[in-house]
């Protein structure tokens, strides 16, 4: 599609104000498809050879424990020396699942509506989880793999 006003208004139409999805269920599909609209490689299929998987979905990783045992871990999207993202499905208590607000990028863009203070905490403790889910699948890569530079949490209107 490349990077073109009509392909990303389509994407947003799509995708904007979708309920009762799930995250397993659309996650995927709205992270090939953002590629797709942004003229960018889709991820690779994955292989049965986990140190192959450079650039793909649902990348195993092993979180060993304190125990001496080891539990596997799957990061959502990775892009190894890119990112590690961790997709969530928002559920606000009282919204939608996926919330009508979310906090804009600067200050005056941010609607005046009433209980919007309690949606943006409850967003940002969304965010904060995610974020630190997505390092602790950073921590668990291999160690040749270095520190991705991005580690990115992502919610959607899915």
């Amino acid at each position: 599609m490349g990077n073109d006003t009509a392909a990303i208004d389509a994407f947003i139409s799509r995708w904007q104000g979708r309920e009762g999805g799930q995250e397993r269920a659309n996650y995927s599909m709205f992270l090939t498809e953002l590629c797709l609209t942004l003229g960018l490689p889709v991820p690779d299929p994955a292989g049965a050879t986990t140190e192959d998987n450079d650039y793909v979905f649902e990348r195993m990783v092993k979180d060993f424990l304190p125990d001496g045992s080891a539990a596997s871990r799957r990061i959502d999207l990775y892009k190894r020396g890119s990112f590690v993202l961790e997709a969530k499905q928002s559920r606000l208590k009282g919204l939608a699942k996926a919330p009508s607000y979310q906090p804009g990028l600067f200050p005056d863009t941010q609607p005046e509506r009433r209980g919007i203070r309690s949606a943006t905490a409850g967003w940002d403790v969304l965010m904060r989880n995610a974020r630190s889910q997505a390092e602790g699948y950073a921590r668990a890569l291999p160690v040749d793999h270095g520190w991705p530079p991005f580690s990115w949490s992502a919610t959607s209107a899915m």
